[in-house]
């Protein structure tokens, strides 16, 4: 019997504030989407993996970060355009709304500032401060980390994730993202599940199966005129795999991605399928914390190595 699991990039706008010209919906999107997230785990009762970006959770800033090791000019969108935009800076109220949810669930990191991992700018030394910083925010609120979503998707200084007691992250899907990957997974009906293993540094990579917003634009359109949603479609047949065979479905989004209201109706119908098939069957909910848990105690006799190295390719 396999399981579901679903983790959430939380980052409001820290997920853009490197990039030129950040997309407006989403930006602004990104605390109705959080909110309609906690209210619909909470209704089917389903607990996710919330990985967290750790600047979110401070009360303030000067906006320098001069102790942070990050380029120069890294927090200079917070300093001047975003200044008066706190909304898109901090996210503690949100937080809160995690950690009080009825639904048990995981909080985990997204880095502190979403620095890209997989950059070869990225020094060790920043990966460091990275998760160093966001281990120690996380424990003044009370929470340990146990797992990590790299921002966007690049997987990057494992060992660093390693010594800060991280014990699993998001790894790359096996099969494209995107409209591709859709029409992929529709013509050869692929199996969407996925196995976890565990990695040269001990860490349990959880590869993703399915983004939740592959999906978009005007072939979404179309084909939700003359079809269904695709995603819904695809979710509910890695849902259908887990329920009658080993492995993983593991589904993500970021709650940015709920930009118009039937992007609502899409995340409550997976859900909804989830609990239904939960129902039913002996499919389990599980956060990533709970599926790298259990596959470490499956797997006692995997002994990690320490390579050479001291930067693990991305």
């Amino acid at each position: 019997m396999g399981s579901v699991v679903i983790s959430l990039d939380a980052e409001l706008g820290w997920g853009f504030h490197d990039l030129e010209s950040p997309p407006t919906t989403r930006l602004e999107s990104g605390r109705s989407g959080w909110r309609a997230m906690l209210d619909s785990f909470a209704e089917y009762d389903i607990p996710a993996t919330w990985a967290v970006v750790g600047h979110l959770m401070l009360e303030s800033c000067d906006g320098e970060h001069a102790d942070h090791p990050a380029p120069a000019g890294w927090f200079e969108r917070e300093r001047t355009e975003w200044r008066d935009r706190p909304d898109l800076r901090y996210g503690r109220d949100l937080v809160e709304g995690i950690l009080s949810s009825g639904p048990d669930h995981e909080f985990a990191s997204h880095s502190f500032s979403h620095v890209l991992f997989d950059n070869p700018a990225t020094s060790r030394t920043l990966a460091e401060a990275e998760i160093a910083r966001s281990v120690e925010i996380a424990a003044e609120w009370g929470e340990t980390i146990d797992s990590f979503i790299y921002p966007r998707n690049g997987v990057g200084h494992r060992d660093v994730l390693a010594e800060h007691g991280i014990a699993a992250y998001r790894g790359r899907s096996p099969t494209a993202d995107g409209a591709r990957g859709v029409v992929d997974s529709v013509l050869t009906d692929r199996s969407l599940l996925v196995k976890p293993s565990i990695d040269e540094y001990g860490l349990v990579d959880i590869p993703a199966s399915l983004f939740c917003f592959g999906f978009e634009g005007s072939a979404r359109t179309i084909a939700e005129s003359v079809w269904a949603d695709p995603m819904v479609v695809l979710a509910r047949r890695g849902i259908d795999q887990a329920a009658s065979r080993d492995g993983v479905f593991h589904m993500w989004l970021h709650p940015n991605n709920l930009t118009h209201e039937r992007d609502d109706r899409r995340m409550r119908a997976i859900l909804e399928y989830v609990e239904r098939r939960r129902s039913e069957t002996d499919l389990v909910v599980e956060t990533m914390g709970d599926i790298a848990d259990r596959f470490r105690e499956s797997a006692p006799t995997a002994q990690p190595s320490r390579p050479a190295s001291t930067q693990s390719s991305p």
